[in-house]
């Protein structure tokens, strides 16, 4: 079988409370394409997923924040989660890894709710791109141009809606980061 992301590393950017399919699935996904996946969060340990509102499976955190640097990563992904976006927004280390991914023109796959973090951190601004619909408005207010579709690549930038989506988000994802 040919694994055309052999060589290629992605970073999985979560707090406590993510949306646990939308780590796993793409996950899943990219390593069955080669690429060597790590969970990446704000302390050492284990972050804990949800199933929606429903505590689920507890993961092995590979690095903390402060210990990485985005030169070493090909790709970001960022799974929703209220819980997860709404606290991971408000970290400063989170907020410049993700600008040190845009600035270096990485990939940026965002899934659900994870685009509250690139709210925060002033990249949607000019970006077209989708969601999970309660973040509508403060995407649009941040300067995004919102559009409810499965999936959405604007430059380095993939989006998808909900769990639903992953399929087509992990098909546009492996694209992108072989390309």
């Amino acid at each position: 079988m040919a694994h055309p992301l052999h060589g290629k590393r992605v970073a999985v950017l979560l707090t406590d409370g993510f949306e646990q399919v939308e780590m796993t699935g793409p996950k899943e996904a990219l390593e069955k394409a080669g690429a060597t996946v790590k969970l990446i969060s704000a302390k050492s340990g284990h972050v804990h997923g949800w199933n929606h509102t429903t505590p689920a499976d507890k993961f092995p955190v590979d690095h903390t924040f402060d210990s990485i640097q985005m030169e070493d990563y090909d790709a970001l992904l960022l799974p929703g989660g209220v819980v997860n976006s709404d606290n991971i927004r408000t970290d400063d280390m989170a907020q410049e890894l993700v600008r040190d991914a845009a600035r270096a023109n990485k990939i940026i796959a965002v899934i659900c709710h994870g685009g509250w973090l690139l709210i925060s951190a002033d990249l949607v601004r000019g970006k077209r791109m989708t969601s999970w619909p309660s973040l509508v408005d403060d995407l649009k207010n941040a300067g995004a141009e919102w559009v409810d579709e499965e999936v959405v690549v604007d430059g380095h930038l993939i989006s998808s809606r909900k769990p639903d989506d992953i399929p087509a988000f992990n098909n546009a994802f492996i694209k992108a980061l072989g390309a």
